[in-house]
């Protein structure tokens, strides 16, 4: 099920990430306005702007997987200098294509793995509570956060942008 939460869901919401912000650059244009301007725009002054929102969600898919699989080591470098949207866009493609090479196999132990971060201490977490606890919730918030900044902006977003395809059914009669 962890692999469902996160690497599924993860991917689904970088993906529709990745459509917010092509609404964003089409905004841009037509409007006229430079899109450095949305990029680095913020919802309060003491607020990360929309730049670090992309790079601290793409950061949390990519090493919340990895500390749940053990493979910290396999974890994508990014040195958070993106100025442009182009290059938000190929950190988030670097993070979609990492999160392709898990499999359900590799979370067989995920839950019960202790998961700690420098900040915590001697502390850690199930990897079951740090998936449900932090990294899900940490990921909503970031991507909720730079749909809110493109929002607050003017950019034509709503739900259905923020939530992406629904794998709908249809009743047999």
């Amino acid at each position: 099920m962890l692999y469902d939460l996160t690497v599924v869901q993860f991917s689904k919401m970088l993906n529709n990430l990745n459509h917010i912000l092509d609404k964003a650059e089409a905004f841009a244009a037509l409007k006229r306005v430079d899109m450095a301007v949305l990029l680095n725009s913020r919802l309060a002054p003491d607020q990360f702007n929309l730049i670090r929102q992309v790079q601290i969600a793409c950061d949390t898919a990519k090493i919340g997987v990895a500390r749940l699989t053990g493979h910290m080591d396999s974890v994508p470098k990014h040195d958070d200098s993106e100025t442009t949207l182009e290059e938000l866009r190929q950190r988030i493609t670097s993070v979609l294509t990492y999160l392709e090479g898990f499999s359900e196999a590799d979370f067989g132990h995920a839950e019960k793995v202790h998961v700690s971060q420098p900040r915590w201490g001697s502390k850690y977490l199930t990897g079951y509570e740090f998936a449900i606890e932090h990294a899900i919730p940490n990921l909503y918030f970031h991507i909720t956060t730079a749909y809110e900044i493109l929002r607050h902006n003017g950019v034509d977003v709503g739900k259905k942008d923020y939530l992406g395809a629904m794998p709908y059914k249809v009743p047999l009669i």
